[in-house]
């Protein structure tokens, strides 16, 4: 939990350390709002005309009431940071785009589709790719879909408010990611 906040810390600052240096963007993915109202945003800056670099960050702290049939209770829970650049073919901030990233996440996930609940955290990089649409001088539209892989340690109870432990462990893992529609604001 302590690293989480360092990690925060130094990569703000080294965002913020050349935030006057290139154009510098912020945007907010309406799909993650979707996942439980998992509340996050996106910093870019660009560092040359075909290169910028992403501070990414999601929270959720949200537990709703579970399905009948299913759980008593479920979430999304998440604290994620992610860190990379993008490669703009173009020009930053418009068309299209790839993007490397390394990113770190707990979670705690359950009562959605079943009562177990898995939580942990997770470690490692993924590779995102879209397209950027510039509406005006300072609002852009963007949709992308990526993947990440890393490693995983977790733990698994019986459902999410028993706290009846069934399985832990480490693996390794291959995950859908970054699923994007969003709204992109300009300096």
């Amino acid at each position: 939990m302590n690293n989480f906040k360092y990690v925060i810390i130094l990569l703000s600052a080294l965002l913020a350390s050349r935030a006057e240096a290139q154009e510098f963007s912020v945007s907010t993915n309406a799909l993650d709002y979707l996942n439980l109202g998992t509340l996050n945003m996106e910093a870019s800056m660009g560092v040359s005309r075909h290169w910028s670099i992403n501070l990414d960050m999601r929270y959720n702290p949200f537990t709703f009431p579970g399905r009948e049939g299913v759980a008593d209770q479920m979430q999304s829970r998440q604290r994620t940071v992610a860190f990379g650049g993008r490669y703009w073919p173009w020009h930053i901030l418009s068309g299209w785009w790839l993007a490397g990233k390394a990113q770190y996440q707990e979670f705690n996930v359950g009562g959605l589709t079943e009562a177990e609940t898995r939580e942990g955290e997770r470690f490692g990089g993924g590779l995102t790719g879209g397209y950027t649409y510039m509406l005006s001088p300072h609002f852009n539209v963007e949709a992308g879909a990526g993947f990440w892989t890393g490693h995983e340690i977790y733990t698994v109870y019986a459902c999410p408010e028993c706290g009846r432990k069934v399985d832990s462990g480490e693996k390794n893992f291959f995950l859908a990611n970054d699923f994007i529609l969003g709204l992109v604001y300009v300096f």
